[in-house]
């Protein structure tokens, strides 16, 4: 099983062997710091990650968060993104408030298996993609520096800050668009509030294809009801691909006995493998 459908490009391990391992996700009240906010990390004396799921489609996750029911199903060739390959992947989703283009563009990325996936080419897999990529993650509260920092084994091990100083978004061209954006977050309640913006248009939305533009706004919600269950919420606004702001949502496990590996995606990418210097030996790797 190739770990995105990409060609011959980059073969990988599949992705869903990584969401799977590790134990039972521990029950238990809601962990909390010293000053009573919520603790979305390891709580001291003890390890522990959270089990990113492998969210292929966010398109099909708005049905379930909001009527709970399932997608209607036309009977056709199913293919490796979940889609009906006989009809347009738009119709199948029917609450994506896709505009023409995007549409297009969409249905171009299921026809062809996403083939040309940035991600599948050890691309940072951006946002809120990187909450879908299923490799471990930590989040990791520094209440007296108002940060947050989330680490990720996978998804070309990146890292993401968030600022909980109250300050504002960048304006003009100080806002360097960026694979994961520029983003502030606040607390309401026990919601962590995550407001990102600043997107270069270099990713997809998930494994499916959804498009963005650089308009691309991102609402993330996250909160933890019980000790083994991290529940995120994401909203997409933006105005160049969509008609309408749009939100998806799914749980997170956590894998009490897990800790960070390293990962390198790069190491499996053929290309770079293939390549050779002008002696023909490769530039990478092991000399002939």
């Amino acid at each position: 099983m190739r770990r995105a459908a990409i060609a011959a490009v980059i073969i990988a391990a599949p992705p869903i062997l990584f969401a799977q391992r590790g134990a039972p996700p521990p029950s238990g009240p809601t962990p909390r710091l010293a000053d009573g906010t919520p603790n979305l990390g390891r709580v001291a004396g003890e390890k522990g990650v959270w089990n990113v799921p492998w969210i292929r489609n966010m398109g099909l996750r708005i049905e379930k968060t909001q009527s709970g029911t399932d997608l209607p199903s036309s009977g056709g060739r199913v293919g490796l993104v979940g889609h009906d390959l006989n009809k347009d992947g738009s119709k199948l989703e029917p609450l994506v408030p896709f505009m023409p283009w995007s549409a297009a563009v969409y249905d171009y990325n299921v026809r062809n298996e996403s083939k040309y996936d940035p991600e599948g080419y050890c691309l940072p897999p951006g946002g809120p993609r990187m909450m879908a990529t299923p490799y471990p993650m930590e989040i990791i509260q520094l209440p007296e520096q108002k940060r947050v920092i989330m680490t990720f084994e996978g998804a070309t091990h990146i890292w993401r800050e968030i600022y909980m100083d109250g300050r504002p978004h960048p304006s003009g061209d100080d806002l360097n668009p960026t694979y994961l954006g520029h983003s502030v977050g606040r607390w309401e309640g026990d919601t962590l509030v995550i407001d990102v913006v600043g997107f270069n248009e270099a990713t997809w939305l998930d494994y499916s294809g959804h498009p963005h533009t650089d308009q691309l706004h991102v609402i993330e919600k996250l909160s933890r009801p019980n000790k083994g269950t991290l529940h995120y919420e994401v909203t997409i606004d933006d105005p160049g691909a969509y008609t309408k702001p749009w939100t998806a949502a799914w749980n997170i496990p956590w894998r009490a006995n897990g800790e960070l590996a390293e990962y390198i995606c790069q190491e499996n990418n053929q290309y770079l493998i293939r390549l050779t210097d002008d002696f023909g030996q490769p530039v990478f790797g092991h000399k002939r």
